[in-house]
């Protein structure tokens, strides 16, 4: 494992160990903003739920690096699954960490993917499979 890819789980595991924190202690109302209505849980348990997820996730990445291609796999998805709350933030216009115009939630949409890249590239999950895709 190079030390960019390295460096860059490392980086994004402490992200998701913050962000889960956040969603349990300091920004719990922001979260809750991105909930989706639809969504058959208590608003409240998803957001604790999740930031539970994020913290497991983060240390993950962080403690497991033998298990990396697999977390990182589980990352990418856990980032897909959540995208909808992103989504759902942008149609009711709801201002949440600061963003508070349609352009900003706008712009937000589009670094979503570019978590699932980050979560895959950095754990060297992509490049796993692209070798035993190959090696078929």
């Amino acid at each position: 494992m190079s030390l960019p890819r390295t460096f860059a789980r490392w980086l994004l595991g402490a992200a998701l160990v913050f962000t889960g924190t956040a969603h349990v202690t300091f920004a719990r109302d922001d979260f809750v903003a991105q909930v989706p209505s639809w969504l058959p849980l208590p608003v409240d348990v998803t957001v604790v739920a999740s930031g539970v997820v994020e913290i497991a996730l983060g240390l993950a990445l962080l403690f497991l690096g033998r298990w990396r291609v697999a977390v990182g796999w589980i990352v990418a998805a856990f980032f897909v699954a959540i995208f909808p709350g992103n989504i759902e933030q942008f149609v009711r216009g709801t201002d949440a960490f600061g963003l508070d115009t349609d352009l900003a939630r706008g712009i937000r949409l589009l670094f979503q993917p570019l978590l699932v890249v980050w979560a895959l590239w950095s754990t060297g999950a992509w490049k796993a499979w692209r070798t035993r895709r190959r090696a078929r």
